[in-house]
């Protein structure tokens, strides 16, 4: 578990860790130089089973925010700190503001300095706080007056944190940490360390590093302080790594990841929850700075159900951002003004991808307040999403930050079609069925001299937004039922049958005997003047008469008969049985023909699949035809 520490500067955050956990936080120089703190610091309480409870020091002046900011990110549990000297001062609200939007699972409030305020001064202190923490979105907080100095109170405070809840750490999602520090130790290399955000980790793991795009191995790990075989979410771990990267090629906000991400998002969909103070207005396209686990980066907002929201509303957006961020569902952002004076409002991403056009459609808000509602229920988001599109596996693995493990039991409970890396629900998928023989249909009555489609030309034809894993799978169910047949290899209706006209009918009576004398191939021009016909009707009698399979064009206005082809091709599949190939050399000697007709030959068969082309040689392939 880590808790973070909150509350305004020189209120005695670190002294209160130090009198906590023996730790000074406190590591820079500098921060020792002018007694202040200006990163995070580290301190760690051994709990009574002999683990550890971690915490973050975070910097209390309003100059430092950021830093505080990628020291709460991912935190479940924080230690608000007021002294009671002072009260409730700026940065306390600010910070509290902070925790608030954050949706913490518990807060715990300490009263630090009570040797410096008279029993009067402490009982305004502790109203004033308590009055400051009935903001709605706070977890019910303890309050604790204590003292650094004399140690009053310490141990209560102490006994009180060790037994807070750990609650749902996310072990079972992908593993991802937050980066927020890279060095050097002398003998051991580069290590990082930074805030687990879920899954597990162990030595000897491959993690993804992004900035640098590298896998990287993981030689050691200490967990909150502690050498270790194997961390998890929650937890504060140092990784050892070793891979193609070096310590200035990575950047605080950076990630270790279970495996290589998508593309990170320079646009998501959020639900946004201002602030209570008078300051917290958001505007459509307003550019504001955007905190999100140990990175930032500045944006704009694109309100989609008004043109302003003020303090205390909540509303739906887009976030446009000007660096894109590796983000996930659910995730929680902090959005300051522009001069990054003011926190103005939390989001939480709803969606990564959101579509380009109908962002303010009825349908399309009602939607994304369904998948607000539907929150952290893996189940309930797989439902809402498929409602409207096939969802890409691996794109849902990272938005739901789900495991193998975790995908396939999620995909297993739900009456799902999958085809390639897409899911599909059962009526969408009945839809698009539908949709391509709607389409074969309407591809009959144009062309009724045609056969049918190609399965890529029905692909383009009815579904050309759809993998081609997908309408492969589509075609060979609907063959299998019967609702479609495959004849030749063209895609046709079974109530559509290609047939001679009859008039076309005489005509081929009057060609076909010249494929019949000695398996020659037949030009349209000799076969126009046999039949006493211009050569125009010929070769549209012969291109119908293809694809009922009666003959071959083996290259253009040049047709053998179907039994021709089908001779050439036991003479091509005997050369490859006894030599290992065919070729334009051994092809023409078994055939006693000229060497151009031996190379249309075979590049036909190359064409048509039943061979492929290496070199000069013509290889059967695994699928043969014209057997």
């Amino acid at each position: 578990m880590i808790i973070a520490t909150a509350g305004h500067v020189d209120h005695g955050k670190t002294s209160l860790l130090h009198a906590l956990t023996g730790t000074d936080a406190d590591r820079l120089p500098e921060e020792k130089k002018r007694g202040m703190t200006i990163d995070l610091g580290y301190a760690y309480l051994p709990t009574p089973d002999g683990g550890m409870v971690g915490f973050i020091d975070v910097p209390g002046h309003e100059r430092f925010l950021g830093n505080m900011l990628a020291g709460v990110g991912g935190v479940r549990h924080a230690l608000l700190v007021v002294a009671a000297d002072d009260g409730v001062m700026p940065q306390t609200r600010e910070h509290l503001a902070i925790l608030q939007l954050l949706r913490l699972d518990s807060l715990t409030v300490a009263i630090s300095k009570s040797d410096l305020a008279d029993a009067a001064q402490l009982e305004r202190v502790l109203a004033q706080t308590r009055q400051t923490l009935a903001a709605p979105g706070l977890p019910p907080a303890v309050l604790f007056p204590v003292s650094a100095v004399s140690g009053a109170g310490i141990n209560a405070l102490r006994r009180h944190l060790l037994q807070l809840p750990s609650g749902d750490l996310g072990v079972e999602r992908r593993f991802r940490l937050a980066i927020d520090r890279a060095f050097i130790i002398g003998g051991a290399g580069l290590v990082v360390t930074g805030t687990a955000w879920g899954g597990r980790v162990e030595v000897g793991d491959t993690l993804w590093l992004s900035g640098k795009e590298v896998p990287m191995r993981v030689r050691g790990l200490h967990v909150q302080n502690q050498p270790a075989r194997q961390g998890q979410a929650g937890q504060r771990i140092a990784l050892n790594l070793s891979g193609e990267a070096e310590k200035q090629d990575i950047q605080r906000g950076d990630w270790l990841l279970a495996a290589a991400p998508p593309a990170p998002a320079a646009r998501v969909s959020v639900r946004l929850r201002l602030t209570a103070a008078p300051h917290a207005q958001l505007r459509h396209w307003q550019p504001v700075h955007i905190h999100h686990a140990a990175s930032h980066c500045t944006g704009r907002i694109v309100l989609l159900e008004q043109a302003q929201l003020n303090p205390g509303d909540a509303g739906l957006a887009e976030l446009a951002l000007d660096r894109p961020l590796h983000l996930a569902d659910g995730d929680r952002l902090i959005l300051r003004d522009a001069g990054a004076q003011h926190t103005l409002a939390g989001a939480v991403v709803l969606e990564r991808q959101p579509p380009t056009r109908g962002k303010r459609h009825a349908e399309r808000l009602a939607y994304l307040r369904a998948l607000d509602a539907a929150g952290g229920d893996d189940a309930g988001q797989l439902r809402l999403r498929l409602q409207r599109q096939a969802l890409s596996l691996p794109e849902l693995a990272w938005d739901r930050q789900l495991s193998e493990t975790g995908l396939t039991r999620l995909l297993d409970a739900a009456p799902l079609q999958i085809a390639g890396q897409h899911a599909y629900a059962p009526e969408h998928w009945a839809r698009l069925q539908l949709q391509l023989l709607e389409r074969l249909q309407a591809l009959h009555l144009q062309q009724p001299d045609q056969l049918g489609a190609s399965r890529g030309r029905m692909r383009r034809l009815a579904l050309p937004l759809e993998s081609e894993a997908a309408v492969n799978l589509m075609i060979d169910q609907l063959l299998a039922s019967g609702k479609l047949l495959n004849t030749r290899g063209w895609l046709h209706l079974p109530e559509h049958v290609l047939a001679f006209t009859p008039q076309e009918a005489v005509l081929w009576q009057r060609l076909e005997p010249a494929f019949s004398t000695d398996g020659q191939a037949c030009w349209v021009r000799d076969l126009a003047a046999l039949g006493g016909v211009e050569e125009e009707e010929a070769r549209a009698l012969l291109r119908k008469a293809a694809r009922l399979g009666h003959v071959h064009a083996v290259v253009p206005d040049r047709y053998f008969s179907g039994a021709a082809i089908r001779h050439m091709a036991a003479v091509v599949r005997d050369l490859n049985q006894q030599a290992g190939y065919a070729d334009a050399a051994n092809f023409r000697d078994q055939l006693a023909c000229g060497r151009k007709l031996a190379i249309q030959v075979l590049e036909y068969f190359d064409r048509s699949g039943f061979t492929r082309r290496l070199g000069d040689k013509h290889l059967l392939r695994e699928a043969q035809l014209f057997d």
